[in-house]
């Protein structure tokens, strides 16, 4: 059975054939007319009705021109608003490590200008190649219903034709290829910069990023202009030989005229027949090169679709009972997919329901690489990990992340209201009464009335009408509302003023009862609470224990930690008593 489609699209194509034939049966009776040089009174009277004949013809011709216009319009925009779609979702649902390794600009490229190189092919190109083979072939039998030999003539150069297409479709593809890899590259800079634009502006780095663009934008018209040329060597090869065709078949069917061996109807209507017969051809072998851009789109499109989906819901354990929060790593490890960039070596430690495990160390130590393997973000390469008795891998990833709250560093929000990124993270009906009690744990309400539409206020790109310290909050008011077991806060109030983490941290205080916690800081005073406290350096647990345990070891990374801080900051208070005084 053929899909919606796929019947419009032969549809459209029959729709072609019809106004082929019409016009073919406009030659005919042009033959047969002009065949009478001198008109008998009969052939005047009928004269009207061949009138009629022509333009009956005519509107026969074009409704079904209009239909196939239609119809391939609908087929074309139909597939790819289905394949936009399925586009998105697509990448909604793969890997981490996918992402990782892929610029944003490049999917931003494939999703857009790649997929509207699709459209066109199934719009425009697909469906000329059929109106071009039904126009030649209901033009080729007519012309060999009018002379054999001639038709034959007709099409001696064709092959030509098609062998200089071929020829053209390799190159043509190869620059187009690199033409729109540049291209995402070009996206990918423009999309750095907008999302950067604050710290450009903050260093007065217009220039420098105006050259970086220029650069990447020149290589885009190197390549664009290669594409072009390739373009313009073929449009005049394939020029010449359709010219040469027309005038070799007009010289030998004007010779057959004048010797009397045809009638000048019948040259007349081969004229007609020959052009309709080369002109298309002239267009088929465009066509199959421009189709090169299309089927090169495809492919690009394709290497997105063929990437593996993250299984959501691939798990055999689906617990009847609630979540404790019992997390036991057993002498797990971790490294990318290259299989060469070993992360995490050896990590063994264990926590209690309601228990807070802080997280400590350099930068590049590992903990967020730690951390990204309990909402399975990623997966360990060895080891075992379990979550209430049960190896995690065997939870679906679905359940594990509706289970799993995080706080990052960088908060992020939608560009969308208050309203709705606090309730982002359920999917659940919520009601008014709950949602402003998150925002009031989170110790944001009272900001959120300040601002004239209160909780329908929107934030702008990022939330980018907010301070940090609001963001921030917004997002803990959004993981209050989910009422996670897990709970994951990475570094969540590094970047933000004393005061302000304050606040935070009395906003977490009323998050973290109750649940497994994980906090990832570089501040001591942050974690000197928590139950257990990890210290990082390159992907080993070089320490393990409670604060007064660690600082009773004298020599270790956590008191040299501790001291290094507590320097820090009485140097800072000398300075500003200095100051003030």
């Amino acid at each position: 059975m053929l899909s919606g489609y796929q019947r419009l699209y032969v549809y459209a194509t029959l729709a072609v054939g019809l106004a082929a034939v019409s016009r073919t049966a406009f030659y005919y009776l042009l033959r047969y007319f002009t065949d009478d040089v001198l008109p008998s009174e009969g052939a005047l009277r009928q004269l009207p009705w061949v009138a009629l004949g022509f333009v009956g013809l005519a509107l026969f011709q074009g409704g079904f021109t209009f239909l196939s216009g239609r119809w391939a319009a609908q087929t074309g925009e139909g597939a790819t608003r289905r394949l936009r779609d399925y586009l998105y979702d697509h990448i909604q649902r793969l890997s981490f490590a996918y992402h990782d390794k892929t610029p944003t600009g490049e999917l931003i490229q494939r999703a857009t200008s790649d997929v509207d190189a699709i459209r066109r092919f199934y719009s425009e190109q697909a469906i000329s190649v059929g109106r071009i083979s039904f126009i030649f072939l209901v033009n080729f039998a007519a012309m060999l219903n009018l002379h054999t030999r001639l038709a034959l003539l007709s099409v001696v150069l064709v092959p030509l034709v098609f062998i200089t297409s071929v020829l053209f479709f390799r190159k043509i593809s190869q620059r187009y290829e690199e033409f729109q890899q540049q291209e995402g590259k070009l996206s990918t800079t423009l999309q750095e910069n907008l999302t950067g634009i604050r710290v450009v502006k903050a260093f007065a780095r217009q220039r420098y990023e105006m050259d970086k663009f220029e650069a990447d934008n020149y290589e885009r018209f190197v390549r664009g202009k290669r594409l072009l040329i390739m373009h313009a060597f073929y449009w005049p090869s394939t020029d010449l030989l359709v010219f040469m065709q027309l005038v070799l078949g007009y010289y030998f069917g004007a010779r057959l005229a004048i010797t009397g061996a045809i009638s000048v109807g019948t040259f007349i209507a081969y004229m007609g027949l020959l052009n309709w017969i080369m002109w298309p051809l002239r267009q088929l072998g465009r066509l199959i090169v421009d189709m090169s851009t299309g089927l090169v789109s495809y492919g690009r499109v394709l290497e997105i679709i063929r990437q593996d989906r993250e299984p959501l819901d691939e798990g055999t354990y689906h617990p009847t009972t609630p979540l404790r929060g019992e997390i036991v790593f057993d002498h797990v490890s971790f490294h990318y997919d290259d299989g060469e960039t070993a992360v995490l070596h050896n990590i063994t430690f264990s926590c209690q329901p309601g228990q807070a495990i802080a997280l400590i160390g350099s930068t590049g130590a590992g903990k967020t690489s730690l951390i990204n393997l309990l909402p399975r973000f990623y997966d360990y390469t060895g080891g075992s990990i379990t979550l209430d008795g049960v190896e995690l891998r065997r939870y679906p990833r679905r359940y594990l992340r509706q289970q799993i709250g995080i706080v990052q560093q960088e908060p992020f929000l939608f560009s969308r209201t208050i309203r709705d990124n606090i309730l982002y993270g359920v999917d659940r009906v919520v009601s008014e009464a709950e949602m402003v009690a998150a925002a009031q744990a989170a110790a944001i309400h009272d900001a959120i009335l300040t601002f004239p539409a209160g909780y329908d206020t929107l934030v702008g790109e990022k939330g980018v009408t907010l301070s940090g310290g609001q963001k921030q909050r917004l997002t803990i008011a959004r993981t209050l509302l989910k009422n996670p077991r897990i709970l994951i806060l990475d570094d969540a109030t590094s970047s933000v003023d004393t005061e302000t983490e304050a606040a935070i941290r009395q906003a977490l205080e009323t998050l973290m009862p109750g649940r497994t916690t994980f906090i990832i800081a570089h501040r001591i005073q942050t974690v000197m609470r928590a139950d257990l406290i990890l210290v990082m350096d390159k992907g080993r647990i070089v320490q393990m224990g409670t604060h007064d345990a660690l600082m009773a070891q004298v020599g270790g990374t956590y008191r040299h930690i501790f001291d290094l801080q507590a320097q820090i900051e009485d140097e800072l208070e000398q300075e500003l008593a200095a100051v003030l005084a």
